[in-house]
């Protein structure tokens, strides 16, 4: 139920911006989400330790490499709110599980089988359903949405390699910090003064980035994230839902062919890295885990254990 309510909100949350990105840079927007996120983040590292641990890193560069690729991920994303509906960009999101799959072979020295890489391509066609190249004009919000979704895989995989070396409260601080210095740096000559309902529009905005990923976090206390990542896919009934309740649009058959392709290859991905991880489980004896855990233990920041992924918020 928290991870379902999680993806309602980043859905609320994209609606928001995609009205916000009509009359303010994307940057400028990114800039303030990052404000909210950081203080969030400092918070919930001083719960747990103290700033000067959390700075200290033995992967320096894959962290600020993480914070990078978080932060080009969500402008692009922006930037594709501008022109494309929102049930179009959540469907062409729903490659990044298989992505992460991909990325993860060189990156993590990951070896996938031909049944997963079979998969894996078949959501790549299904992707190609959406996007349709050579039969429809390809705008460059749709670029951009495909860009977003590969910076975003890419950050998951180096969230899992960095989870092996330093702490989560280290990761989540650098994510922040990296964040909030970029995009302030590049924000602040795109800014623009915020007046009237908009004001609380970038409430509402920064509201649901720290609810969202606090939601995340608490569905990881109770639940491994193996278990729940099916439920991501529930982002894009909403994002369906919200382009038509709030914007009028609907996405087209096609469209929901595509992402339907995506879904099934993604759910058979993760049911087959289950059954690999089980049986890898079993050959090592039995193991005691805490409730609520698994021998794939999640990164209660981001909830990033292998093989899962979280919602992209």
């Amino acid at each position: 139920m928290f991870l379902l309510l999680a993806t309602l909100i980043f859905g609320v949350q994209d609606a928001v911006a995609k009205i916000l990105v009509t009359e303010y840079s994307p940057l400028q927007i990114v800039m303030i989400r990052y404000w909210a996120f950081f203080v969030m983040a400092v918070w919930l590292v001083m719960r747990n330790s103290s700033l000067k641990r959390a700075f200290v890193s033995r992967a320096v560069g894959w962290q600020i490499a993480r914070g990078v690729l978080l932060v080009v991920d969500i402008w692009l994303f922006a930037e594709a709110l501008r022109t494309v509906p929102l049930g179009d960009i959540g469907a062409i999101n729903m490659i990044y599980p298989l992505l992460v799959t991909v990325f993860a072979i060189p990156l993590l020295g990951e070896r996938v089988g031909v049944f997963r890489m079979t998969a894996v391509l078949a959501g790549f066609l299904g992707a190609m359903l959406i996007i349709r190249p050579g039969f429809i004009t390809v705008e460059t919000g749709v670029i951009f949405a495909v860009l977003s979704a590969t910076c975003y895989a890419l950050y998951l995989v180096l969230t899992r390699k960095v989870s092996q070396i330093d702490s989560t409260t280290t990761s989540l601080f650098y994510v922040g910090a990296v964040g909030l210095v970029l995009t302030s740096a590049v924000g602040v000559f795109f800014w623009q003064p915020i007046v009237g309902m908009d004001v609380w529009l970038m409430v509402v905005l920064c509201f649901t980035t720290c609810s969202g990923h606090g939601l995340i976090m608490l569905s990881l206390r109770y639940a491994p994230a193996s278990v729940l990542q099916p439920f991501n896919y529930f982002s894009l009934p909403w994002a369906i839902t919200l382009g038509f309740v709030v914007f009028g649009t609907m996405i087209d058959g096609f469209a929901l062919a595509g992402a339907g392709v995506i879904v099934v290859a993604g759910l058979v991905v993760m049911w087959r890295e289950r059954r690999l991880a089980l049986g890898r489980a079993l050959m090592r004896g039995p193991a005691i885990a805490a409730p609520g855990q698994s021998s794939t233990s999640p990164d209660p920041q981001t909830g990033t254990g292998h093989p899962a992924a979280p919602p992209k918020g």
